[in-house]
Parts: C-alpha cells; structure tokens; sequence
C-alpha cells in the first residue's frame, strides 16, 4: 500500500499534545516538553524529523509538568519541578522552556531555585534524530537509511543519514554543553534564590546545507519575522463581538487558528496561501486549501487569492501517470520530504484528485464577486480555462458529461475525492465500489465551476460566453438529477460506479449538492429531511455516513465521523434552499461541540448521537488545528448572516436569521474590495457602515447565481458596477 492510501493512518500519538507551527515547520511534544521516541512526535522540518527524542532530566529525574501551553502559533512555554529522588514532594527548582520553531527549533532553558541554598545540578537532555520522512512517522513505520553517522564536537552533536540518494541531518548544540552521542550535558551550581539558564539551537540540514537564516543564540530573525507576520494578521482581520461569548470565543480562535495555517512562497511572498492542517498537513494541498480558503472569505480573501495564485502556478502541464499530473489539472498536495518523490510518484507534487480542478474555477468565481482586482482576474483567467479544458478531456474519462476518477498508478489515491480512505466510498451493504468512480459532490463542483465561469464571462462582457457556460451547467444539472437520484430512497447516490450503476450509500456527500445547488428544487425536501434524520444527524453534526448502512463505524475515518467543514457546507446548503431552521439547528450542533473541544473545532470527530453521549468524542488522530475545521464557524456565522457581497452587481446582501441566543453581533474591520466594512445585527435590526457609495445593501437573501444569470444581472465591469 502506498504512503497516499495511508493518510489515514497515524502513529500512536499522545493525548493533550502540545503542538507548534511556523509554516512547513512544527513541534509536536507532551505537556512537559519531551518529545517520546516510538510516538509520533517530534520537530518537523521541509517534512523531515529532526528531532524524534528529547528528554529533559535534572539530576537524573524527569520533570513533573506543570503547564504548557502554546502562547503564539510559533512559540510554546513548558513549565515543570524535577521530581525529587527521596518522595518530598515539593522541590526548589523549577524548570522553564520556552520553544520557537521556524528554520529548525530554539529552545531558551531556565533553571529557578527557589531555594536559600545553592543547588548542583546536572541537566541532561537526551536527544536524537532518526530523520525519518513525514509519512512513515504518520503511518507508524520504522524506516532505514543507506548511510547513518554521528559526529560529537565538543558542544555539539551533529547526525546526517542519506535515505534513498537524499542526505538530510540536523546539528544540537547549546554553549557549555559537553555533547554525547545521545545527548546535551550540564554540570551546574545554581546560586540560592537566583536561575540558571541555556539556548539550545536545532539546525536542519538539506543536503549539508543549513537554513539561510538559522536560529542562533543571539539572533531570533525568521521568530521576528513570524512574530510580525502573526501581529499583523491579527491587526488586518476582522474584530468580533457577540453577546454569547461562547460563540465569540469560537470565533476568534477560529481566525487565529486560521493565521497559525498560513504558508508563504519563498519566491512571492506576497502571496499567502492555506495549509490543510496541523501537524501532519502543513503543505498545500489543493482541494483542502481551496475550500478552507473559500470559507474564511470574511475573514481575508487575499488567503483566497493567495491560494489561487499559488496553485495557478504549480498547474499542470504535462501527461505523467506516475505523478497523475495532467494538463490543466490542479494538485492534490505539495511536499518536500526526502522520500516524497517515492510516495507521490517520482514528484514533489501529485495531483491526484478529481474535486480541486473545479473548485478553483468555483473560488475564483466567489473571490469576484468580493472585488477581485482586475489584474490578478485577467492572470488567474486563462488557468480556470484551462482548468474546465481538464473537466472535459480528461476529467470526463467516457464522455458521459460526469468527471470520474480512476488512480494511474499503484502509488496514487484509490478514492480522489475528499473521502480519499480506501474504503471511503461503498454501497449501503458495505461492498466498496469500483473505479472509475463519479462522485456526486464532484459533479456539483462541475455544475458551480460552469456558472461561475458564466459569471466571469459576464463581468468581461462576453455574452456568448455567458450563454454558452450557463448552458453546459444547466444540461448537467438535469442530467445529475436523472442519473444520481434514487426515488425508491429518497435521496442521491454518493456515485455511480465502473458501470456507471449508482452506489446506493446514504452519505453526507449529497449536502455539498445541495450548497452549490445542484440538487432540483422538488427533490430538496426529502434530501433535507434524509440528512435531518436520526441516522445522519448526531446533535452535533451531520454523519458522512448514516448508521443505517453497512459499512457505518462512528470511530472510523469516514464511514460514520462527523467533520465540521462537511457539516458546515451541508448546513450552507440548507440555508440556500430555504431551510433556515434546519440550517440554525446544525448551525448550533456545531457551535456547541466547538465550546466542548476548548473553542477548536477538530478535523473530525466520532460519530455518536449527542442523545447517548453529553459530550462529542474525539477521533483518536485528528489535526488540530485544521483549516476547514477553522474556517467552519467562520462560513456558519457567514450563513446565518446571510452575507453575501455581489460587487459586480453593485450590491451587497446581508438577511441575518440568527440565533436568539446569539444576541447582538458586530464585526468591525471587514475587509470587502478596498473598503473597510462593519456589520452590526441586533434581533431584527442589521445595519453595515463603511459600504462606498455605489454599492447598495439588500435585505434579501442571496438568489441562485442561474437565476441571476437568467435575469440578466451580471452586467456591467468590474470596477463601477
């Protein structure tokens, strides 16, 4: 099995880990500090471990931890006692770490001696580095490297490996240490009443090669740089009140969460694109980054912008199995580990996914209708061409007017859609089903991506174009109707399988139609009420599968979980088709799992009822922080505003339905064009200051973009509507 269908698969992690994040880089240790070998923990750089054990003793005795927490997405504080050889509980010395993560790891030791007296001690930190790939440390699987070797010089231990013709290594050093093989040695008297204290710098090397800007003992520059890219983000997004302050809670750890995911292009670092999720996804992936980015709209389209840029860039050009690049395709995901090429192919990105292609003409379509600047417009235009050129010569395999997916190669993903588990698509008795595979959500990906492009067409004047794309969306919605859905059921197909049967699973994937709009106005009903009921519906969130089915497992990856971005999506797509108290309904189930999981919504968690279980209950590997996940209050709290910017129409929508116990909510700050924005909504009153002129607020909610094609009002150039 390759590393791609191991996604799923996680090493044994430790609970209430402390995680932190400075772009592709990141920690993951326990609450006092240490980094355990055999778990999957450790620092993380360009997805090498360069750190798999760290171990903290003072005279001998590990620390009892006291507290640690991450203070900034980049930097950590541990606080710990050494435990005392003769049982007396209390100990005089108190021990602080304080970690930053970046171009490799710091970390600044403190020693306090509480104590009228003097104190040796001798401070031992055991440390190594198996410079193991990301995904064998994720998959549990020890791995073995051609050439291994350590080299102690006096304050330092220096370790490389060569894995497969690449060399990766890591240089530990601290001033005063006398380095062993396996660790960092201090002998030290600590004055009474006073503290010692030690930086220990990890530096990364590829190829022999450190980091341009390496952490010193002296010098901080990538922390300061992170420390400034992170003050200004919380500066530049939106400041939010809201009566319940639960709910406000949510939502302010959902922007910051979304600041920690940011990743940067080295060689455009004013783009700004999404990474999937910490730990394990700090890179960019396609179809995770375009929906994160889409959901934290209101929160900073230029995450949108970025994101479209970036993978604009990276597009496909060529025909490669191995990689399943494809002309016009957009990546399923970047990464930069020593065995990387081995697990995506032969590349540093795959692109096998059969959702971010249209999704990218979808987002781009949403961004415009933000104030998209021209110029960038008029440069991401020809990509979303090319994008729909991939919809319909290669996504399309058999010319049936569906986009199926079916792996090139034994390295690639079985299943190309969000429920990429190789067991994520079955039949309501169990039985998997056979690619080529077409989902139905990747259908209504398609279905968006036409009249979006639509959309576009209209902003630029081209009539023909107009009516040419709006077309195509219409025969495929009729064509999804005939062919997806299930009368004796009620309900759509999750797919239709290699002959072209549909595979007849009850799965939440439909509620994606029913947010981009797919779905025909007489089948929504008994959809809603499907996804509404007992077997879908926990209380807390919409199941990808109902527990009616065969292959349902509440503690599986996607068989039964809850995921709040799919949730999220599903209640969207209530609102849009006019089922506002059921939206509200979801709306709240989510709100009040994100309270119980300290304010963070998880990439996913278990599928039981809330009936049988007070509390949600945690999926033993999910990431946290998770973009989707972060974003999903963000798009819930957008839905239940009703907020809909429509700038090349000269308007903006704003119909608010929110929940009474909500109270008053206000957001200053909102960034909508060039404009500054705020929204202020007390019960039935809704007010927006900051709108320019030419721009009207509707009271309305937003109409379905065929209808407003239909009607003519896409009209009009992209700067004076």
């Amino acid at each position: 099995m390759s590393a791609w269908n191991e996604d799923t698969a996680a090493g044994s992690m430790v609970l209430d880990a402390v995680t932190v994040v400075e772009g592709s880089s990141f920690c993951i240790s326990t609450q006092s500090g240490d980094v355990v070998p055999g778990q999957a923990q450790g620092a993380f750089y360009q997805d090498t471990r360069i750190l798999s054990r760290w171990l903290l003793t003072v005279n001998d005795m590990p620390l009892e931890p006291l507290t640690g927490r991450t203070l900034e997405p980049y930097r950590a504080v541990f606080v710990g006692r050494p435990r005392r050889p003769d049982g007396v509980a209390d100990s005089p010395l108190v021990v602080r770490q304080e970690r930053h993560v970046g171009p490799g790891l710091r970390e600044d030791i403190t020693v306090h001696n509480y104590s009228q007296q003097p104190s040796a001690c001798r401070i031992e930190i055991g440390v190594d580095a198996d410079l193991a790939d990301l995904f064998d440390v994720k998959g549990g699987r020890t791995v073995s490297f051609t050439d291994r070797n350590r080299h102690v010089h006096q304050e330092e231990l220096r370790l490389e490996a060569v894995r497969d013709g690449y060399r990766r290594g890591v240089v530990i050093s601290a001033r005063g240490a006398a380095a062993t093989e396996n660790s960092l040695v201090f002998e030290v008297e600590v004055p009474p009443r006073d503290t010692w204290s030690t930086c220990v710098i990890v530096t990364p090397l590829v190829e022999g090669a450190a980091p341009e800007n390496p952490f010193t003992e002296t010098s901080t520059t990538l922390h300061h740089e992170a420390a400034r890219r992170y003050a200004a983000w919380e500066e530049d997004v939106p400041r939010l009140s809201v009566a319940d302050r639960a709910v406000e809670a949510v939502l302010t750890r959902s922007q910051s969460d979304l600041g920690s995911l940011r990743i940067f292009d080295a060689e455009h670092p004013e783009r700004v694109a999404v990474a999937a999720g910490a730990p394990w996804f700090m890179a960019l992936f396609g179809r995770d980054s375009l929906l994160s980015s889409y959901m934290a709209l209101p929160v900073d389209p230029s995450l949108a912008t970025g994101t479209l840029q970036t993978l604009a860039s990276l597009q496909g050009q060529k025909v490669d199995p191995g990689t399943e690049e494809e002309p016009g395709r957009i990546l399923h995901e970047v990464r930069l580990g020593a065995t990387a090429g081995l697990a995506m192919g032969g590349g540093k990105a795959y692109y096998g996914t059969a959702d971010a292609t249209p999704l990218f003409v979808t987002l781009l379509a949403e961004l415009s209708r933000w104030g998209l600047a021209g110029d960038v417009l008029d440069a991401l235009l020809p990509h979303a061409d090319r994008a729909l050129e991939w919809v319909q010569k290669y996504g399309d395999r058999d010319g049936d007017g569906f986009v199926e997916y079916h792996r090139a190669s034994e390295h690639g993903l079985l299943n190309q859609g969000w429920k990429d588990s190789w067991d994520g698509i079955n039949f309501a008795d169990g039985r998997l089903a056979e690619a080529p595979i077409a989902l139905c959500e990747v259908q209504a990906y398609v279905y968006s991506a036409y009249l979006g492009r639509a959309l576009l067409a209209g902003q630029l004047g081209d009539e023909a174009g107009v009516t040419a794309w709006a077309r195509r969306a219409a025969d495929l919605k009729a064509e999804f109707n005939e062919r997806f859905w299930l009368p004796d059921r009620g309900y759509f197909a999750v797919a239709l399988d290699k002959d072209k049967r549909p595979v007849d699973a009850c799965a939440s994937n439909m509620g994606h139609c029913l947010w981009l709009g797919i779905v025909d106005a007489d089948k929504a009903p008994l959809v809603v009420e499907r996804l509404m009921s007992p077997e879908m519906f926990t209380g807390w969130g919409i199941r990808t599968l109902a527990s009616d089915m065969g292959a349902y497992n509440p503690v599986s990856y996607h068989n039964g979980s809850v995921w709040p971005h799919d949730t999220t999506l599903t209640a969207t797509g209530l609102m849009r088709y006019g089922f506002a108290e059921e939206a509200r309904r979801v709306a709240d189930g989510l709100f009040t799992a994100a309270e119980r999981f300290d304010g963070r919504l998880p990439e996913l968690f278990c599928g039981f009822s809330r009936d049988e279980y007070p509390d949600p209950v945690p999926y033993p590997t999910s990431c946290s922080p998770q973009a989707w996940a972060a974003a999903s209050p963000v798009q819930l709290m957008r839905m239940l505003l009703r907020f809909d910017p429509l700038l090349p129409q000269g308007e903006v929508r704003l119909a608010p339905i929110l929940p009474p116990d909500f109270g008053a909510f206000h957001a200053d700050n909102l960034r909508l064009d060039t404009s500054r924005i705020s929204i202020h909504v007390d019960g039935a009153s809704a007010t927006v200051e900051g709108l320019p002129p030419e721009i009207k607020l509707r009271r309305a909610p937003r109409p379905p973009l065929e209808e407003t094609l239909s009607t003519g009002e896409h009209h009009g150039d992209r700067t004076a509507p």
